[in-house]
């Protein structure tokens, strides 16, 4: 059975807990932290990701897995993305390990558990799928990732089969 994204009202909960989960770091930090982007467009086996690209921040929610487990995510998922936010705002990009001691102690300080991976039923939950290449050696065919193909035909990558030791060359189709 297919789960129902996450309805409009319940995207408007998640944002409220979000933003309230700022305002209570800045109130702990005692300074402002301008909102990242908060958008439900995460698809996977992943709940939350937080992302940095340039000057742009951003929070991704799944709203699949957020729908199924609505409670869970908003109590444990929220603060985590949240405190990865607010690591990269207090820290920067210096070498900060994405769970290391300073986003367990954002978690701690925003009263909220600091694991690292929730384990969830996603059936029903639309996965996303990488795509796979047919690629031949002297003793076999492979299906190789379509990260290690691209990296392949832009000559970023060779790869050998791990029997015979030659090189994998791209046989022409996608499986």
């Amino acid at each position: 059975m297919q789960v129902e994204s996450l309805e409009p009202s319940r995207q408007d909960q998640v944002v409220a807990a979000t933003l309230e989960c700022i305002r209570r770091s800045e109130r702990l930090y005692a300074r402002t932290f301008t909102p990242p982007l908060i958008t439900f467009d995460l698809t996977g086996r992943s709940a939350g990701m937080y992302r940095v690209q340039g000057e742009r921040r951003q929070i991704r929610y799944n709203p699949y897995i957020f729908s199924k487990y609505f409670a869970d995510n908003l109590a444990n998922t929220v603060p985590h993305e949240v405190a990865h936010f607010i690591v990269n705002a207090l820290y920067g990009r210096r070498k900060v390990q994405p769970h290391g001691i300073e986003w367990r102690a954002v978690m701690h300080r925003l009263g909220a558990e600091p694991s690292v991976t929730c384990r969830y039923d996603l059936s029903g939950i639309p996965q996303r799928r990488q795509r796979r290449f047919e690629y031949s050696c002297a003793c076999n065919t492979h299906a190789v990732s379509a990260v290690r193909h691209n990296r392949a035909q832009t000559g970023k990558g060779r790869y050998l089969c791990r029997q015979c030791r030659q090189p994998l060359v791209f046989s022409g189709g996608e499986l």
